[in-house]
C-alpha cells in the first residue's frame, strides 16, 4: 500500500513538473523571440531593394508563426514605398533614407522603424585591376572626370559607370556620402541592387556600388582610402557609406502590422537573422545618424 502511494506521489509531481516547465517555456517565448500573434491579415511591404532581402526572410519566418497572416513583399525603390505607404496603398514603406528627406513626403503622417543598417560598397567587375581607391577618386570616376582604370592605378580599360535609378535610395546615400553635392555623370541606371550586380559582373571595366548583402564573389569591392567595407567599420563610422533601414506605417501600426514590426526587433531577426544575411543590427551601432547626416555617438 505504501509503495503504491509513493508511486502515485512521485507521478503527481512529475505532472506538476511538466506543467510548470510548460508555462515557463511560455513565459520566456512570450519576453524572447517567439513571433506568435491573434491577429489575421494581409500585410504588404514596398520599396527599398536594399531592404527586401531581409523584409522577405523574415517574412517567412514569421509567418510559419502566424497561419492567419499573409505578407507580401516587393521593390521598387525607396521613393516608390514613401510615396505608396504615405498614399495608403501599402501597410508598410520600406526605406534606405529618411522620409524628411525626400521631396512630396509628409514625414509628420508617417512613423519610423529603424530594423537594420546597411553598409553600401562601391564595386567594379573583376578585371578593372584595383583594390582601393581615395573618396576624391571615387568622386572623379562618378562624376565624369576619371573614365580609364589607369588614371587610379588600374588597367588600360575604359571604365563604365552604372548608376541606380532616380528614386532609390541606396543612390541617395552613395551620393551624400560621396559626391557631396556634384552632379553624377550620365550613364546607364538600373533600379535593382541585383540588377546592378549581375550587370558589374558580366561588364569589363563596370562600376556601381551595392548593399553589403549583394556582395559575392562575383563583383569586388572597392576599398576606400584603405579601409575595408566592413561591419565593424561601419558601426564606428569608420567607413562612411551607410544607412538605416526604414519600415515606414502611417501612422502607429495596428494590429498584424504592429506584430510584425515587433518581429523585425526580436532576437531571431536582430540576433540571427540580420547578421547572416549580411546587415548589421540597429543595437550594434556605436554611432547614430539623423535626417540631416549628422553622426553622434549611439545613445
Amino acid at each position: 500500500m505504501k509503495k503504491r502511494n509513493i508511486f502515485s506521489t512521485l507521478l503527481m509531481l512529475g505532472a506538476v513538473g511538466a506543467v510548470l516547465t510548460g508555462c515557463g517555456s511560455n513565459s520566456a517565448s512570450s519576453n524572447g523571440s517567439s513571433s506568435a500573434s491573434d491577429h489575421a491579415g494581409k500585410i504588404t511591404a514596398v520599396g527599398s531593394t536594399a531592404l527586401q532581402p531581409l523584409v522577405e526572410k523574415a517574412a517567412g519566418q514569421f509567418q510559419n508563426d502566424n497561419k492567419k497572416i499573409n505578407i507580401t513583399v516587393q521593390g521598387g525603390g525607396s521613393g516608390t514605398g514613401l510615396s505608396q505607404v504615405q498614399d495608403g496603398a501599402v501597410a508598410i514603406g520600406n526605406s534606405d533614407i529618411f522620409a524628411e528627406s525626400k521631396p512630396g513626403i509628409d514625414s509628420s503622417k508617417l512613423v519610423d522603424h529603424k530594423v537594420a543598417v546597411v553598409g553600401m560598397a562601391p564595386v567594379v567587375n573583376k578585371d578593372a585591376g584595383v583594390d582601393n581607391i581615395t573618396m576624391a577618386q571615387l568622386k572623379d570616376i562618378f562624376t565624369g572626370k576619371v573614365t580609364n582604370w589607369k588614371e587610379v592605378g588600374g588597367k588600360d580599360e575604359k571604365i563604365t559607370v552604372v548608376n541606380r535609378a532616380e528614386g532609390s535610395g541606396t543612390r541617395a546615400t552613395f551620393e551624400d556620402a560621396v559626391l557631396s553635392g556634384a552632379k553624377a555623370v550620365k550613364s546607364q541606371e538600373q533600379d535593382s541592387n541585383g540588377t546592378v550586380q549581375k550587370i558589374v559582373s558580366s561588364t569589363p571595366g563596370a562600376i556601381s556600388y551595392l548593399a553589403f548583402s549583394y556582395l559575392n564573389d562575383s563583383v569586388k569591392p572597392l576599398s576606400i582610402d584603405k579601409v575595408k567595407p566592413t561591419d565593424a567599420n561601419v558601426e564606428n563610422n569608420k567607413w562612411k557609406i551607410w544607412s538605416y533601414e526604414h519600415m515606414y506605417t502611417k501612422g502607429k501600426a495596428k494590429t498584424a502590422t504592429a506584430d510584425f514590426l515587433k518581429y523585425m526587433n526580436s532576437k531571431d531577426v536582430q540576433d540571427s537573422l540580420v547578421k547572416k544575411m549580411g546587415y548589421i543590427s540597429i543595437h550594434n551601432m556605436k554611432v547614430q545618424k539623423d535626417a540631416k547626416g549628422n553622426v553622434t555617438d549611439a545613445k
